[in-house]
């Protein structure tokens, strides 16, 4: 190598002990865990922390509810339909009865005219 440099490797060692020199000092900076700033800002956290749990839990039993409602409504109308098709086949029950009682009757009509009519040629 043409150029060496001698003080490269005291340079980089100086600069690694200041910059850990750096870090401890900010670590010894850092404030200790009673004090009353790191206190008010733990307790803000944590309303934080639980006001957004409150908001979770709401929110999963606004959710819940919103399925129920569904969940009634889905049956609500599953019973209606039950009822209208009940319906719906006891009015054609009622039909086929009345049609039967109408052929019926035409039936006895028909059988009363006949023996009506033999009874006059006699």
């Amino acid at each position: 190598m043409s150029f060496i440099n001698q003080n490269a490797l005291d340079d980089r060692l100086s600069a690694q002990q200041k910059a850990r020199a750096a870090m401890v000092e900010r670590f010894r900076q850092r404030p200790s865990a009673d004090d009353p700033a790191v206190i008010a800002r733990s307790a803000e956290r944590k309303a934080i922390a639980e006001a957004r749990a409150a908001r979770a839990e709401e929110r999963e039993l606004a959710r819940i509810a919103e399925e129920e409602r569904k969940a009634a409504e889905a049956e609500a109308a599953r019973l209606a339909e039950v009822a209208r098709k009940a319906a719906e086949l006891e009015a054609a029950a009622e039909r086929a009865r009345a049609q039967q009682a109408a052929q019926k009757a035409e039936r006895d009509a028909r059988y009363a005219a006949r023996k009506a009519k033999i009874k006059l040629r006699r």
